[in-house]
């Protein structure tokens, strides 16, 4: 373990409020508005900190522990994942395998909290995730097989980073095609535009929302803060296959921060040219990502 390891981690937490301040200003620049502070995740999170918890009568103990296993979960996640030419806090063969699993704890008791409410908006919000997430998680998990055969390695430490300039000689279209379906795999695990709409209010065309609809004060700022870190994480996976390779690892950490607004900005731009696409639509589009990285496995065998 290196001695900075701690890095990629602490950048995680502390800068990953930032992210959706940066997509909402570009939004908001397509827009022809002002838009929300850049800091104003950190603003909610401080006052949503602040309140207390109301819990219904009819909820149990699952109600009460999704959001603190969700963010302990994506917290884990967040340990196994390098940034720049820093490896990850936590590194193991097949330590990736681990990390699509940590991510699947969050969304299971994300559901199950939502679920124990009773709620029939939530219950449906439920079972559109768990729908989707049977198309993002298969597309995430090929994609990353396609990293391990090509870097011959098992750990997102190795697979990711500057070292992967010198496969782009080699496996340049195979990597494009995993960079998209990515990108599509991070708009959707997400609730981001084109698969939901994070700022709509209409219970019957909302995904994510829907299912936190009763949680309130500091679970809602666990789930809040857990929602920024899992977009960090998938953005710190593009960012670490596309990063240029330099000799000093400092400037290449600056070069992966820099690409992590860069993702920031590409999301924003894409919900700015682009509609929500109807519920009928967003299956077709996530098998089209699991295509993308099956295309992309099948290129990488010898």
């Amino acid at each position: 373990m290196s001695a900075f390891s701690f890095l990629p981690l602490l950048l995680a937490l502390v800068l990953s409020p930032l992210l959706p301040g940066i997509i909402n200003r570009t939004k908001a620049f397509f827009a022809g508005r002002r838009g929300p502070p850049l800091l104003q995740t950190y603003f909610d999170l401080w006052k949503l900190l602040q309140k207390g918890a109301v819990y219904s009568r009819t909820t149990s103990w699952l109600f009460r522990a999704g959001p603190l296993v969700g963010l302990a979960a994506v917290l884990v996640a967040a340990m196994l994942m390098p940034l720049g030419n820093f490896p990850a806090l936590i590194a193991f063969p097949a330590d990736f395998l681990l990390f699509a699993g940590l991510l699947g704890v969050v969304r299971f008791f994300t559901v199950a909290a939502a679920l124990d409410t009773g709620s029939s908006f939530e219950g449906m919000g439920a079972s559109r995730e768990v729908f989707f997430s049977a198309l993002t998680e298969p597309a995430l998990l090929v994609a990353l097989a396609t990293l391990a055969r090509q870097f011959d390695s098992l750990s997102l430490s190795t697979m990711l980073g500057p070292a992967t300039a010198v496969h782009w000689l080699h496996f340049g279209p195979g990597l494009a095609l995993v960079v998209i379906a990515l990108m599509i795999v991070l708009l959707a695990e997400n609730a981001r535009i084109p698969v939901d709409d994070p700022n709509t209010h209409l219970e019957l065309t909302m995904i994510h929302e829907v299912m936190v609809l009763d949680h309130g004060g500091p679970d809602f700022a666990f789930i809040l803060y857990g929602a920024v870190l899992k977009l960090w994480l998938f953005a710190a996976l593009i960012v670490g296959m596309v990063l240029p390779a330099t000799g000093n690892p400092w400037l290449n950490l600056l070069f992966a921060v820099g690409g992590m607004l860069v993702v920031a900005v590409t999301v924003g731009v894409i919900e700015s040219v682009m509609a929500r696409l109807r519920l009928l639509i967003v299956p077709q589009l996530l098998v089209g990502a699991g295509a993308l990285a099956a295309v992309a496995f099948l290129l990488g065998l010898p």
